[in-house]
């Protein structure tokens, strides 16, 4: 992986040409590099997906209905493939506005985590008001924005990870309790903390511990499943989950826009709501800056050692401030 310099995109007919101010790190993008990922672009590809920028042109073809919806010199973030880069192309459908009083390096890395979460917690758990809510990894980008949704929803938060500087930045960020998952009977702890010791009413888990959190569930409590970022995918005793009458659901928030697009809308609505309420703030890493594309690889280290918390972005100077 090296920084070199390319010829600017040129204006796409379904695309806006958008000038990068910060780009967010992501697990994905370290499996992209090394061929691991089940989305792979042919070689050679600029690495990158979530970034948060200004638009310099609009696609040069006229919409098919009314006008295109951003304009030259709005602010916005998105997702495209090379996100680490000056420039990109993106569709419509790709960006969303930057909330007002938000800055580029934490609107970067709202477009995967936020709707995420949301989608999680309210579109499939259904979680509400008085609940107790567990999430998994609460101190990562996504594990931030559901402690702050569980919150905003009214409900009770425990969060579980594994360090102290990570259980402070849970903390932080709205949950109620905060156990160590590396510890020895974690589970136990975490239904020691609900009321009637009963269990929690929903989990959320990004790192692939169905089986221990099957310990601290409720009766009739719910299961999301986003992910395995512990790099385990699970089998579980399915007696486990009749027995205590449990939901196990997926999140696979990347097929909404496709498979139900008005769900997808109805979820940026509430979230763009919630940040207007200051109900959901940003979650970028500031225990360390990364500032030029030539930052990216120690940005990606320090992601993946697990070093970070929140979402470790680069910022990426343009014009004269530029460091290439």
């Amino acid at each position: 992986m090296r920084v070199t310099s390319l010829p600017t995109p040129s204006p796409s007919p379904s695309a806006y040409l958008i000038a990068i101010h910060a780009a967010a790190t992501n697990f994905f993008d370290l499996l992209q590099i090394q061929g691991k990922y089940q989305h792979q672009p042919p070689l050679p590809f600029i690495s990158g997906a979530e970034f948060a920028g200004t638009i310099v042109a609009e696609p040069t073809a006229p919409p098919t209905t009314g006008a295109h919806r951003f304009r030259v010199g709005d602010r916005v973030f998105g997702t495209a493939q090379g996100g680490y880069s000056t420039h990109v192309l993106a569709p419509e459908v790709s960006l969303r506005p930057i909330p007002p009083a938000w800055d580029f390096a934490s609107a970067a890395g709202l477009m995967v985590t936020a709707p995420t979460a949301y989608a999680a917690l309210v579109s499939r758990a259904s979680t509400q008001p008085n609940e107790t809510v567990l999430v998994h990894a609460a101190a990562g980008g996504v594990g931030l924005a559901a402690v702050q949704i569980a919150k905003a929803i009214g409900a009770t938060v425990i969060a579980t990870a594994g360090s102290q500087r990570k259980l402070e930045v849970a903390k932080l960020f709205g949950a109620d309790h905060c156990v160590d998952y590396t510890k020895a009977k974690w589970e136990e702890t975490v239904k020691a903390l609900t009321p009637g010791k009963k269990g929690v009413n929903v989990v959320f888990d990004p790192v692939g511990v169905v089986d221990k959190s099957l310990n601290c569930i409720a009766w009739g409590g719910r299961l999301v499943v986003i992910g395995f970022t512990g790099g385990n995918i699970e089998k579980i005793a399915m007696n486990r989950v009749l027995l205590k009458n449990i939901s196990l659901i997926g999140l696979h928030w990347g097929t909404y826009p496709r498979e139900d697009p008005e769900t997808a809308e109805e979820v940026w609505k509430a979230l763009f709501d919630l940040i207007a309420r200051g109900k959901f703030n940003g979650t970028v890493f500031s225990d360390k800056e990364f500032v030029g594309l030539e930052s990216v690889g120690e940005a990606l280290r320090v992601l993946g050692s697990r070093e970070s918390w929140g979402k470790v972005v680069v910022k990426i100077p343009q014009g004269g401030q530029s460091k290439l």
